[in-house]
């Protein structure tokens, strides 16, 4: 019996020859092993009314096929059949066939080497035997077995950015690692590699090449010595590595970077020219702006020199305009080699500095360990779904449904009340713990027990829009009752990567059930969880208005109270855990004696705002939604701060000015101060010039810019007049296929930055950006923005 060893899954796929063989790559504490899964029979599933008509056309494929009765039914309860083939190729063609001649095939998309994983409940961490052989470099391990298993991997991490000429000529190669990413367990690593002659006047650890093919031979060769499990890097796949492979591809080479010396691999984007996924073997490639938003990180710019600058406090060592860039990085390679190593060494640094900060890798690897997804792997929640939903439904006695091709009218989104405008003292936010996810555990909210509810309508659930759930039937309510508890435990050790990647996971839920691209979708599904929540959140505020309090807002989860008095912190803070409790009380009593549940509905005070401002719709004496500001104390350390929400603050697209005088004039007034002058200040210093490098406006050209035909907004206009300017100079045109653009409105209309030639307008300014503030917030204090200014603008 061979021993059994621990791993953590890096890569997956499939061989073909007569047979399927899986294979997986794993990093383990014996170094890497590649896996070889034997044998292996891709399969699919059919209807049992349809086994003759299958077996006939399949007869006919002159292929080795077998198809088998099975004890599963399909979702409408047809009895199922498999329907088993040699190889992935061929299960392929037979389900392309029978679909060609109008029969419904089940899970036909399903790659072996997923599926293998996923019957096991296989994620990141895995168990495995086999026999081991020792390899150049890695452990092959024969006629594996794998199970699940708890295993924290010790990942080998390196940088790598490469510098190039604009037409993608290759200059030189970095190299970095040490750090802390999951536990590295390298050396620092701190190199370039440089076509050129060597000079001895470098203080960067320099590799020299005389033409780009020995370059791209040599980082091959560097790459297999250092080793690495994964290669990081910023604009990595969509930049570095496809340029890579295709100056590979020019000097009719393969990128061996792989292990076992296998090369890497492109597979292109159907509808994104220019971008892909690549393929290493035993190495995974991860992008750090594909990651982080993964995490749910977001800045106004991806760039990596804002990142750096917003989470590093230092950014690259050149000019961050594209084509000044890229032109001292040129004049670099050719007049100063040790300059461009260094900058290039520093953005490999940066990217090593901005994951260990984040602390992305763990991310992701909890992530897989959690639910299989690949680390490279960017969005991936219904496959995260599917990895952990299906086979507890094959288990169930079910085969999932395919993809929906009648839509309904879909589900609604999240309860939204009307607000109640003004400006309070003394506002509560109560806040429902998960809400989605708890109203999936107590109502019993599933795929498969839905089929069943309605099976056995007089003792189910009631949904919405027809729906039944079963009581004891389906796996989603334990699926989340689990993730919920080892949430919890990662709070209660302040494990803040793994609370963060299971509450990520968790409230992706709602949103696959409600999602046309799950296999599970039916607006039954989401409509029994958002028309509940719309339920919980009015019935909840009708119990809070019994106790003589008045909700002027709710959003999704969360109720704002006012206590419209003048009381001391401590009060207030008291008067919010006594509604908490009360109303987790309210819905034990009310869901036990109603539905005859348990109540899992957990709500919590989260925050007490002692001024709390909520707007108008602009023009209008209606309340606004998902805006408003509130001033928190923070008694324990005897501070403050306002939230912004929706507002102009933390909004991208006002201006920097803008901005700043909300945020005065809201401190301002929650600090019942006279604002006049801060009005008539704001107001003369940007008349006076004083503002004029807060006056930009930064906005995302969000199609290519010869698509603005009909409605050309002033940033589309700033970015054609930048182009055209660039064209006329020699320069690359930045702005054609999407993109940022700043800009600032002048006499004679948007100019971008870079070519600023006429006069600010700084009347545009006062008019569109300071008296909309201005007018959100003054009339709630009898206050009035055009006469606090009317002498002051006559003046200029």
């Amino acid at each position: 019996m061979s021993d059994i060893h621990l791993g953590f899954l890096l890569t997956r796929s499939s061989r073909e020859s007569d047979q399927t063989e899986i294979e997986y790559w794993a990093a383990t504490d014996l170094g890497p092993v590649l896996l070889r899964i034997p044998a292996q029979r891709p399969l699919f599933f059919i209807k049992q009314q349809n086994l003759k008509q299958v077996q006939q056309i399949l007869d006919q494929a002159e292929r080795p096929f077998e198809v088998k009765a099975i004890e599963l039914k399909t979702f409408d309860g047809q009895p199922a059949a498999a329907v088993y083939s040699s190889t992935s190729r061929n299960s392929y063609v037979a389900s392309r066939q029978l679909s060609r001649a109008g029969i419904e095939v089940f899970e036909a998309d399903l790659r072996a080497c997923d599926r293998y994983l996923m019957e096991r409940f296989a994620y990141g961490g895995i168990a495995f035997s086999g026999v081991l052989t020792q390899k150049e470099g890695y452990l092959e391990a024969w006629d594996c077995q794998l199970k699940p298993a708890d295993f924290q991997p010790r990942l080998k991490v390196l940088s790598l950015d490469i510098e190039c000429a604009l037409d993608g000529q290759l200059f030189s190669v970095g190299l970095a690692s040490g750090g802390r990413p999951v536990a590295n367990e390298f050396s620092e690593i701190a190199e370039v590699l440089m076509i050129g002659s060597p000079q001895a006047d470098t203080d960067t650890a320099m590799h020299w090449f005389q033409d780009e093919k020995s370059l791209l031979l040599g980082l091959c060769a560097r790459i297999r010595t250092i080793d690495p499990d994964l290669i990081i890097g910023w604009n990595l796949i969509n930049f570095d590595m496809r340029i890579l492979l295709e100056r590979a591809t020019k000097h009719n080479l393969k990128l061996h970077i792989g292990r076992a010396s296998r090369a890497a691999s492109w597979r292109s984007q159907r509808n994104e020219p220019g971008k892909g996924y690549v393929t290493i073997p035993g190495r995974v490639a991860i992008d750090g702006i594909d990651a982080l938003r993964s995490a749910t990180w977001r800045f106004p710019s991806f760039s990596l020199e804002n990142v750096a600058r917003t989470l590093l406090d230092r950014g690259k060592k050149v000019e961050p305009d594209v084509d000044d860039r890229f032109a001292e990085i040129e004049y670099n390679f050719l007049n100063n080699k040790p300059a461009l190593a260094a900058y290039n060494l520093e953005d490999c640094r940066l990217v090593l500095d901005i994951f260990e900060h984040t602390q992305i890798i763990e991310y992701l690897v909890l992530r897989s360990q959690i639910t299989g997804l690949e680390l490279d792997r960017s969005g991936g929640s219904v496959a995260a779904f599917t990895n952990l939903y299906l086979p507890r439904l094959h288990r169930g006695g079910y085969v999932a449904p395919n993809l929906p091709t009648v839509i309904g009218e879909g589900s609604p989104g999240g309860y939204v009340m009307d607000s109640k405008p003004g400006l309070y003292r003394n506002v509560l936010v109560l806040d429902f713990k998960s809400l989605y996810p708890a109203i999936i555990r107590t109502f019993k909210i599933d795929p498969m027990g839905l089929i069943e509810g309605l099976a056995e309508a007089q003792h189910s659930i009631p949904g919405f829009r027809g729906a039944r759930f079963h009581r004891n039937r389906h796996y989603l309510p334990q699926i989340i009752t689990d993730l919920w508890l080892q949430r919890d435990q990662a709070k209660h050790d302040n494990d803040k990567v793994r609370s963060q990647a299971i509450k990520i996971l968790m409230n992706s839920f709602y949103g696959v059930l409600g999602s046309t691209g799950c296999r599970f979708y039916d607006e039954r599904l989401a409509s029994s969880i958002t028309m509940r929540g719309h339920q919980i959140m009015q019935i909840t505020a009708t119990w809070i208005e019994e106790q003589g309090y008045a909700v002027i807002y709710g959003d999704t989860d969360s109720l704002f109270v006012s206590l419209d008095q003048q009381l001391p912190a401590a009060a207030c803070q008291q008067i919010g855990r006594q509604l908490a409790d009360l109303i987790d009380q309210r819905w034990q009593h009310e869901l036990r004696s109603k539905y005859d549940l348990k109540s899992l509905l957990e709500i919590e005070f989260e925050t007490h705002f002692s001024r709390f401002l909520m707007p108008t719709i602009r023009g209008s004496e209606a309340g606004s939604k998902k805006r408003y500001a509130g001033l928190v104390i923070d008694s324990k350390n005897d501070s403050e701060h306002i939230v912004f929400k929706g507002l102009e603050n933390v909004r991208t697209d006002w201006t920097e000015v803008a901005r700043k005088f909300q945020a005065d004039l809201f401190d301002c007034v929650f600090h019942d101060r006279d604002p006049q002058q801060i009005v008539r200040d704001v107001v003369r210093e940007i008349l006076a010039g004083e503002y004029d490098q807060m006056l930009v406006y930064r906005k995302q050209l969000r199609r290519k810019l010869k698509m603005y035909v009909k409605n050309v907004p002033p940033h589309v206009r700033a970015a054609r007049m930048a182009d055209q300017r660039n064209k006329t100079l020699g320069k690359s045109l930045k702005y054609q296929n999407r993109g940022w653009i700043n800009y600032v409105v002048t006499v004679n209309g948007p100019q971008p930055v870079e070519y600023l030639e006429s006069a600010i307008d700084y009347s545009h300014y006062i008019d569109k950006q300071i008296k909309p503030i201005g007018d959100g917030v003054l009339p709630f204090i009898d206050e009035d923005f055009d006469s606090i200014i009317s002498n002051q603008i006559q003046l200029f």
